[in-house]
């Protein structure tokens, strides 16, 4: 079993596009829908990270029986 601290220890690649309103970024890897937008790279860069984050902690807290695999 993998704990919140060891995920967040882990890399994990984070995309970052850039779209004609703003930026979109997502990690490659992770289960589920972690998304994260911003008028800059660095906002949603930011935004991103902050969802992987909670997502980590409210669902792999949760099962003990996942594994974390980085991208």
């Amino acid at each position: 079993m993998i704990g919140f601290r060891q995920a967040m220890d882990r890399a994990i690649k984070i995309i970052v596009e850039k779209h004609s309103d703003g930026y979109v970024a997502y990690p490659l890897g992770l289960k589920g829908t972690v998304v994260g937008e911003g008028d800059t790279y660095e906002a949603a860069l930011a935004d991103v990270k902050s969802a992987i984050q909670f997502h980590i902690a409210t669902f792999w807290a949760r099962s003990a029986s996942r594994r974390f695999t980085p991208a």
